[in-house]
């Protein structure tokens, strides 16, 4: 029965309160028709701070304590092992919990593409790229970047499948947790949290690094104080105000960077007055390698930590209008991420920078001029563009750090919810901002401060260690985990045109990925232990060597036992893995049907572009 104008009246106005006597009806009591004045403009903002209590970065448990005890004593075995009642983990519940995100889906597809494209260029590629080409030449820098190149885009399209389907806050640790074991899941969670945790500090250290280049002696503080105001300012709009702000960070980055790829292949040829041809000429001398096979290992870390953050579409997924459309396009364009701006940049840049160039970035120090990008530009004598180049590393490292709070901030809130982490965490605003979370992943940026110390190039070697490596283990497990689903997925009967996204590269390419990690690991274990010229080092020296380069693996493998050891849960099998909660329905025979038919109407050219873009 449609409610009458009455029940509308009563539901638009507030009540008299005199009117509210005892046994009268709702309909009796009078309403209140004098104007209300609108909450003031402070009062809107403090209000926005408060909790909410119907919005949370993953739902409350749908099902009772009742139901909950039920469905952990059915599942048993699957669950935790024997004799684990007093820590149990249900991880039924967790599935549940990260089933139906509650975050505002405001990234649109433009904010999507652009944070898959250049999201997370920043100092891996611009500065710390000029510690790789020292250590391993340019030929290493090119064969170490290809071979990250290649295996993450296998994991970002076996990233794709799963987050079209399973569109959960905190993804990967979720993943881990549904198709491997919880506990690797909480090991993951953490392990990602902590990644962008101190990837804000790193940023904003290399910023006041680049600041320097104008003005040596000018106080760092300064402008790590700007940075960090601006990237908390940032994330404080939430999740619209990010993907605006990547939005336009992404713009300039892609702008400078296909401009640097123009004018490298103009300064290599000699395109510029007084500017010989350069050709090979520094492969042939200093040379293509720099300390043989161990040099290009060395540079394994490092690469590793300029593609970190490519996996942020896979997060921000969750929180996009309409992943099913928008997410198949952005992991398209991972491609030419790899191969325009890393690729193609990074042998230009072997071909304009001597790897012996006392201006690039080595350890214990950390030069004004420290991007190879800058020096090269400099080598050719132009005057204005190395400034301009300093700024559009500045930009990318706002970008990175805004990148860094989201990331970790979003990763910290799902642990929470999920009772991996402290429930304060879990605090969400009435305007759906994990705010706790975003003040903790902020005051990490308290630690950029010490770029005014000496011993700043040692922080950023630590923090490059901790960030870079730890990329590899989130990376596995994404390969992993797509492994598994997709054997859970045939043994229940399913099909592939049952997915709404199916990975380009298949089961092989997701083999092939988790190959290439676990080969970068094992190299970086020589590495780390047998360094160059590790002869004529100390045992305290190797000791901080081994850890500077194999740094995540411990904080992973403590994370890992410390969890198992207390809930002692067990590895999920294949008959017992659960691949609907949370599965997105989508309706493919008419959506199919549909896009067949527009694709029919489309010009070669379109149907050429969409297929590569």
């Amino acid at each position: 029965m449609p409610p009458s104008n009455r029940d509308i009246e009563m539901n638009i106005f507030p009540i008299k309160e005199d009117s509210l006597a005892p046994g009268s009806s709702y309909t009796m009591r009078e309403p209140l028709y004098e104007d209300t004045a609108p909450p003031r403009l402070f009062d809107r903002l403090v209000d926005g701070f408060r909790r909410d209590p119907n919005q949370r970065i993953t739902p409350k448990d749908p099902l009772n304590e009742i139901h909950a005890a039920e469905a952990a004593q059915l599942h048993r075995p699957m669950l935790a092992r024997r004799g684990s009642q007093s820590h149990y983990y249900d991880v039924r519940q967790a599935n549940l919990q990260t089933a139906q995100s509650h975050l505002a889906r405001k990234l649109k597809g433009r904010h999507l593409q652009m944070i898959a494209i250049g999201g997370s260029i920043g100092t891996g590629l611009f500065v710390a790229s000029g510690r790789a080409l020292e250590v391993g030449g340019p030929g290493s820098l090119l064969v170490a970047y290809l071979f990250v190149g290649c295996m993450l885009y296998c994991t970002v399209q076996a990233l794709g499948e799963l987050a079209v389907s399973f569109p959960v806050a905190g993804s990967f640790s979720a993943y881990s947790t549904r198709f491997l074991d919880p506990s690797w899941g909480f090991a993951m969670g953490w392990n990602y949290a902590l990644q962008w945790l101190v990837a804000l500090p790193l940023e904003i250290i290399a910023a006041s690094i680049t600041i320097t280049y104008w003005s040596p002696d000018i106080n760092k503080a300064i402008f790590v104080t700007i940075f960090l105001i601006t990237v908390v300012v940032i994330n404080l709009f939430g999740v619209k105000g990010y993907g605006e702000a990547e939005f336009i960070f992404a713009i300039v980055k892609v702008v400078a960077v296909i401009g640097f790829i123009l004018l490298g292949i103009v300064l290599n040829i000699g395109g510029v007055p007084g500017g010989g041809y350069i050709g090979v000429r520094y492969w042939r001398d200093p040379g293509a390698f720099h300390n043989g096979f161990k040099g290009l290992c060395s540079v394994f870390v490092t690469s590793a930590f300029a593609f970190a953050g490519t996996e942020l579409v896979g997060l921000a997924a969750a929180e996009t209008a309409n992943p099913r459309k928008s997410l198949p396009t952005a992991i398209k364009q991972v491609f030419w991420r790899i191969t325009l701006f890393y690729i193609v940049a990074l042998f230009l840049i072997g071909l304009l920078v001597p790897y012996d160039d006392p201006r690039l970035l080595i350890p214990g120090a950390a030069s004004a001029a420290a991007s190879p990008f800058v020096i090269a530009i400099e080598n050719a004598g132009i005057e204005v563009l190395p400034s301009v180049m300093n700024v559009v590393i500045l930009i990318a490292v706002l970008s990175v750090g805004n990148s860094s709070v989201f990331g970790s901030s979003r990763t910290l809130a799902a642990l929470a919810d999920q009772n991996q982490a402290p429930k304060i965490l879990a605090y969400v605003d009435r305007r759906g901002r994990p705010l706790v979370s975003i003040v903790i992943a902020s005051s990490m940026g308290l630690i950029a401060y010490i770029a005014d110390s000496d011993a700043q190039g040692v922080v950023l070697d630590w923090l490059v260690a901790i960030s870079g490596l730890s990329s590899i283990f989130t990376w596995s497990s994404i390969c992993l985990a797509h492994i598994r689903f997709r054997r859970a997925w045939a043994g229940r009967g399913h099909s592939l045109r049952e997915l709404a996204f199916k990975s380009q590269c298949g089961v092989q390419g997701s083999w092939l990925g988790l190959g290439f990690n676990v080969l970068v690991l094992v190299a970086q274990f020589w590495v780390g232990a047998w360094p160059v010229g590790w002869r004529q080092q100390g045992p305290s020296e190797l000791a901080k060597n081994f850890f500077l380069q194999y740094m995540a693996a411990p904080v992973v493998i403590i994370f890992y036992l410390a969890h198992r050891l207390y809930t002692r849960t067990s590895f999920i099998r294949l008959d017992e893995m659960d691949i609907d909660t949370g599965r997105r329905e989508f309706n493919l025979p008419i959506l199919l049907a549909q896009e067949a038919e527009e694709r029919r109407g489309w010009p070669k050219w379109k149907r050429v572009y969409k297929f590569l873009c």
